[in-house]
């Protein structure tokens, strides 16, 4: 089965990662999209950064109604720090895919720090590596040993982030068609980003 790993922090998941994440599924032809967020983000230490419960339900809620979205607590059952490498292998193990058939999905804003990131050429070995480019992206600023062992995918410009969606809402500003109705009502409901 064709799939492809697509992690994040997701808080909240918003509509460009929807809109990523289908527009890569059908240029592709993947068989799913797997959602996978993050338990402890290794970028993000120290952030506060809403609960685990809170972050699977809104990502739930997001795709619920797309059949080819599936939502993974991969990493949230491991807990520590949500290293890709450790979720690839792990996922690999776990549903008996093979290299060929598994791809990890990233922008490109953070191809720039990926030589930073835990063991980096593993995984290269052990997933094929796609890349939305992102505005403003310029690959002479990636080494070649990384660039030779990507593809790159363009998606549509949308101009949405998680960072945003929280500050304009504990603004009291709308962020209606930033996230789905579902998710806002459960931004609402639940009280965050106050």
């Amino acid at each position: 089965m064709k799939s492809c790993l697509f992690g994040g922090t997701f808080d909240p998941p918003h509509l460009g990662h929807l809109i990523i994440a289908q527009t890569i599924f059908e240029a592709e032809n993947f068989d799913r999209i797997v959602f996978i967020p993050a338990f402890l983000p290794p970028h993000k230490n120290g952030q506060d950064i809403s609960s685990v419960d809170h972050r699977m339900e809104m990502l739930n809620i997001a795709i619920r109604e797309n059949p080819n979205f599936v939502l993974s607590d991969i990493e949230i059952k491991r807990k520590g720090l949500s290293y890709s490498i450790d979720t690839i292998i792990d996922y690999k193990a776990q549903n008996n895919i093979k290299t060929d058939d598994l791809y990890y999905l990233i922008g490109s804003d953070t191809l720039k720090q990926f030589h930073k990131w835990k063991d980096p050429k593993s995984i290269l070995e052990e997933a094929r590596v796609i890349v939305a480019i992102r505005p403003g992206f310029r690959p002479s600023d990636i080494p070649n040993w990384i660039l030779s062992k990507i593809q790159f995918a363009s998606i549509p410009r949308v101009e949405i982030s998680s960072t945003t969606i929280r500050k304009r809402w504990s603004e009291d500003k709308t962020i209606r068609y930033m996230v789905t109705e579902s998710v806002w009502q459960y931004i609402n409901k639940e009280n965050l980003y106050l």
